[in-house]
């Protein structure tokens, strides 16, 4: 089931998820309806808070962006083939390299998109959706994908790394959002 994709403004997105275990309620229904989601989105990641659940859950899958690179796009990312996961609990273990730019967007913050400085390498220690334990290292797209899901789970939105001017020039705009003055084509709720 295609689930409302939660707008810039709703508490829920500022606050740090709860972890889970595996008797969640309706846990595999959950994913699967988040995985739904994202891609009806056409999204590329999707975490729990946006789906208004305040969990340490999140899924990905760098995947697609990595198969769409063309020429010397694709040399930019050595190393990095993309992942597709469930990520539960998520616990960051470090965060490495060089600091690089990309134009990043969120479906919770619809038509804006800005360019957010993330160091190039991570490591992190999640459970998958069987509650299998993994502790990964990653890198480039796939490493800032996951750098911004968890940030949600953690209550923190790609817009906070943006520097006090650019932020406030974007007030207006994320005003509108928050109040639903904008126009998208998923599902999405707004605070009333």
């Amino acid at each position: 089931m295609v689930l409302p994709i939660i707008a810039y403004g709703n508490p829920v997105l500022r606050k740090v998820g709860k972890e889970i275990n595996p008797d969640y309620p309706g846990l595999h229904q959950l994913i699967a309806d988040m995985w739904e989601t994202m891609y009806n989105s056409k999204g590329v990641g999707l975490a729990a808070p946006q789906v208004n659940k305040d969990i340490r859950l999140f899924v990905m899958d760098s995947v697609q962006i990595i198969q769409s690179l063309e020429g010397d796009e694709k040399n930019d990312y050595p190393g990095d083939e993309g992942y597709k996961g469930v990520f539960i609990n998520a616990k960051m273990n470090s965060i490495n390299g060089e600091e690089w730019s990309y134009n990043e967007g969120c479906l919770s913050i619809p038509k804006i998109r800005e360019d957010i400085l993330r160091k190039e390498e991570i490591n992190i220690t999640f459970l998958d959706e069987n509650f299998n334990k993994h502790t990964k290292t990653f890198n480039g797209i796939t490493a800032r994908v996951i750098l911004h899901e968890y940030d949600h789970t953690d209550g923190k939105l790609f817009i906070d790394y943006l520097k006090p001017l650019k932020k406030n020039l974007l007030k207006r705009k994320l005003a509108d959002i928050s109040k639903g003055k904008v126009s998208v084509d998923y599902r999405m709720s707004f605070v009333k």
